[in-house]
């Protein structure tokens, strides 16, 4: 069998790199724990930098941290992004993670940067109390304030 002919090894029920995902059954919030790990340079591991294992119930589901970027339009600001593992998308675990991180960072305001194309993020920070900044920016920008 020719590598174009292996079968995927991606879960079906996962989706796809289209962002097209079967319905998930949610997590509950219970269930979604951050733990403090150490990012590096480009992920959480620089000054006012933070950096979580996302996990469901002990098991890892993902990563998201907070950097200190310096953009032409906010300035200086702190910045989260997430990754969450292909299985575990569409099961609500963003929400809370967004959540979790805003409340356990010391950063007063928190920004989010995504694609515009990236409807499943933007309703995540949404539900963690984001909300959406138009600014005309190629990138869709979301904040969040304690």
């Amino acid at each position: 069998m020719t590598s174009k002919n292996k079968p995927s090894k991606r879960p079906k029920s996962a989706g796809s790199r289209t962002g097209i995902l079967k319905k998930q059954t949610p997590v509950s919030t219970a269930d979604i724990s951050l733990r403090t790990a150490r990012g590096n340079a480009e992920r959480g591991g620089g000054p006012g930098g933070h950096y979580w294992h996302i996990e469901v119930k002990g098991k890892r589901a993902g990563y998201i941290f907070i950097n200190v970027i310096r953009d032409a339009h906010f300035g200086e600001h702190p910045s989260i992004q997430i990754h969450l593992n292909v299985i575990e998308r569409g099961k609500q675990i963003g929400r809370t993670a967004y959540r979790l991180a805003c409340e356990q960072c010391s950063h007063p305001v928190i920004y989010a940067h995504m694609s515009r194309k990236n409807i499943a993020s933007q309703r995540a920070a949404e539900e963690a109390g984001f909300r959406p900044i138009d600014e005309g920016l190629i990138q869709f920008a979301m904040v969040w304030h304690r």
